[in-house]
């Protein structure tokens, strides 16, 4: 497990994606926004990748791609795009090796009850491939818009 520190070099990610394709962020070719999200269409999951869909015009418009990550299968981050029109990629980690690589796999607690999930944390990868910003716990409300200011100063 990695701890995301900003300035060191980002793990690596290679991901199936949820239009059948696949993200390498090894041949990104320029600034990367990854986001990494519990699970598809529960509430905050959902406002949160609608918030960077609204925005993701903006991000390419600064050469930025936005990636979201959960370990949900392909098929249901194809279904949760199509539910909810969303249009930035969603990257698909069943396996766990970039969840766990990032440090986004996390132990948890809801009600008493500890368990292991993804902590929502997002990371803004420079062109040169290191972590140039960070967002551990992420608060959903407002967010995605936090995450583009700091990509205008990249």
């Amino acid at each position: 497990m990695t701890e995301l520190t900003e300035g060191l070099k980002a793990p690596a990610l290679h991901l199936p994606t949820d239009d059948g394709g696949q993200f390498d962020l090894a041949r990104a070719g320029g600034p990367v926004v990854v986001f990494f999200y519990p699970k598809a269409d529960t509430p905050g999951c959902t406002v949160e990748s609608q918030d960077f869909s609204a925005l993701k015009p903006d991000f390419d418009k600064l050469g930025v791609q936005v990636i979201g990550v959960s370990r949900d299968p392909v098929k249901k981050l194809a279904r949760f795009r199509a539910k909810h029109g969303l249009t930035v990629l969603l990257g698909s980690d069943e396996a766990g090796t970039v969840t766990e690589a990032w440090g986004v796999w996390v132990q948890k607690q809801l009600y008493g009850r500890t368990y292991m999930g993804i902590e929502r944390a997002t990371a803004l990868v420079g062109p040169d491939g290191r972590l140039a910003r960070v967002w551990r716990k992420v608060s959903v409300k407002g967010h995605a818009t936090e995450v583009l200011v700091a990509a205008t100063r990249l």
